[in-house]
C-alpha cells in the first residue's frame, strides 16, 4: 500500500471510530474483510496515535478554526484534521506533505469548501507551531 492509501485508510478508520465508537480491532477486521488488505503498521500507528491524542488535537484545531469548533465540523473533516495535526506534531512527515494529503482527502471525499477549511486550519497550526515554515 502507498502512504496515500494508508492515510486514506487511517482517516476512514478514525471516522468510523468517532461515529460508531467500535473498538479498533473490530474496525481493522472489518477493513480487512472489505478490502482484502491487511491494515498496515503505518496506518495502525496513525490511527491509534491520533485517537489517543484527540483532546490535544481538538484544542489545536479549535484555536485555529476561527469561529468553528471541532465538534461542529463534519466527522470526516474533523478526523482528517486530527490525523494531519498529529502527523505534523509527530515530526516524522514534513508539514507540507501532511497538509497536502489532508487537503486531497477533503477534496476527494468531502467538498472543495471542506478542503479550503482544512487547508486554512492546518496552515494556521503549522505557522503557530512553527512546523514546516
Amino acid at each position: 500500500m502507498s502512504r496515500r492509501t494508508d492515510r486514506r485508510a487511517a482517516a476512514f478508520l478514525l471516522y468510523q471510530r468517532d461515529l460508531m465508537d467500535d473498538d479498533f480491532e473490530s474496525l481493522y477486521a472489518a477493513y480487512e474483510l472489505d478490502t482484502g488488505e491487511p491494515v498496515s503498521d503505518f496506518t495502525r500507528g496513525r490511527v491509534e496515535g491520533t485517537w489517543s491524542d484527540r483532546a490535544r488535537l481538538d484544542r489545536a484545531i479549535d484555536e485555529a478554526a476561527h469561529g468553528w469548533t471541532s465538534e461542529r465540523m463534519a466527522v470526516l473533516e474533523r478526523n482528517i484534521l486530527r490525523l494531519a495535526v498529529w502527523e505534523m506534531s509527530a515530526a516524522d512527515v514534513p508539514a507540507p506533505v501532511s497538509i497536502d494529503e489532508a487537503v486531497a482527502l477533503s477534496k476527494r471525499y468531502a467538498s472543495p469548501e471542506a478542503a479550503t477549511l482544512v487547508n486554512g486550519i492546518l496552515g494556521r497550526i503549522a505557522r503557530t507551531e512553527g512546523v514546516g515554515t
